[in-house]
């Protein structure tokens, strides 16, 4: 009879205890979304900044400066991770099987063979460079497969401390280095895919491809999702469509290379550490995404207003992840990863205009 006391006391306190962290929470995501507020009016403003870019630069405007109170920082933190990845799962709903299908064999092989170098490639320039292996990967995820969205499915699969990779260069990573090897990679992923809308309209012409070349060079070697429609907008009306859909083959590999980048982890994981998922239940749930719509059942209103709720999700995520970079800190490496993020955009760029030009 007595042991029955503990159990209902257990649960009166699970209400309070939900209700202290949204409590804990609240400050941090009312800023991001008076950030997303901001962001949206100075892309309104200024077109060719990209509401997300807005979005970064003014979380690591507002944690340098000290605006931000500490109070904040769980809410950013929770933006940075938990709504970024309620983005990832909705960007599964603009990956249709039967558009990638309609590309042909060609296109979707030479889109595998580049993203495949520059994950590989990105690496090995980050060993040269002297980065820490995680970053790297970071990196090359992000510039490979769709930006700031694949820098956090892929962090999410790393281990706690030190991958294999790390352990082999003698680096250590705790929780704020692992959230500042994040951030950095989305900022320099982010800085490089903007780069990107002015520079490849301009090489496109001078390197005489057609409308559709370009678009597909866009899709196959821009960085983020929004990036690649903008860029392809800046071509022409007849590079959209090939830019978007060459661009949703690398978004669909998001899934089958975390996976593969989670096993890795786990048979690189130290003895004693918790091993990390193989693929998160985000991840699950944006191939379940991916399914739901490649049986175009989906009506067209309703990805539209998605699409809305994931860029706002992403906004506010990135704003979260902007409050994570520290200008002191990322004097000390962050030339260096922004030279391996320029290095990887070349390479991505060389790799896919070669096989553009084999798959015409």
């Amino acid at each position: 009879m007595t042991t029955s006391t503990t159990r209902p006391h257990a649960h009166r306190t699970s209400p309070a205890t939900g209700s202290r962290r949204v409590r804990n929470v609240a400050p941090g995501l009312a800023v991001s979304a008076v950030a997303v507020v901001v962001a949206w009016c100075v892309h309104r403003l200024a077109g060719p900044v990209p509401m997300l870019t807005a979005a970064l630069l003014l979380g690591i405007v507002a944690v340098n400066t000290g605006v931000l109170p500490d109070a904040t920082r769980a809410g950013t933190r929770f933006a940075a991770r938990t709504l970024m990845r309620a983005g990832v799962v909705l960007l599964g709903l603009q990956v249709s099987l039967s558009d990638i299908a309609g590309l042909g064999w060609q296109t979707i092989a030479m889109t595998v063979a580049v993203l495949l170098a520059t994950l590989l490639g990105t690496p090995w320039l980050g060993r040269l460079m002297g980065l820490p292996h995680r970053l790297s990967l970071l990196v090359a995820a992000g510039c490979a497969i769709c930006g700031a969205s694949a820098v956090a499915a892929v962090d999410g699969v790393l281990g706690a401390r030190g991958d294999r990779g790390d352990r082999e260069t003698g680096d250590r990573t705790d929780d704020g280095e692992r959230e500042g090897d994040a951030a950095t990679a989305v900022a320099v992923v982010m800085l490089c895919g903007t780069l990107a809308i002015a520079v490849m309209p301009v090489l496109g012409h001078l390197l005489g491809l057609s409308a559709y070349d370009e678009g597909r060079w866009a899709g196959a070697s821009v960085h983020d999702v929004g990036q690649v429609v903008a860029t392809a907008t800046a071509l022409g009306p007849a590079a959209v469509v090939p830019a978007i859909t060459v661009k949703l083959v690398r978004v669909a590999m998001l899934a089958p290379v975390t996976t593969v980048i989670g096993l890795r982890a786990r048979r690189g994981a130290a003895s004693g550490t918790r091993r990390p998922a193989v693929l998160p239940v985000f991840l699950i749930a944006f191939v379940a995404m991916v399914l739901i719509r490649s049986t175009g059942k989906v009506p067209t209103d309703l990805l539209n207003d998605v699409s809305v709720v994931k860029d706002l999700l992403f906004a506010a995520a990135l704003f979260g992840l902007g409050t994570a970079v520290r200008v002191r800190l990322l004097v000390r490496t962050g030339h260096r990863a922004l030279l391996l993020g320029l290095t990887s955009w070349v390479l991505i760029a060389g790799v896919s205009y070669a096989g553009v030009l084999l798959t015409r």
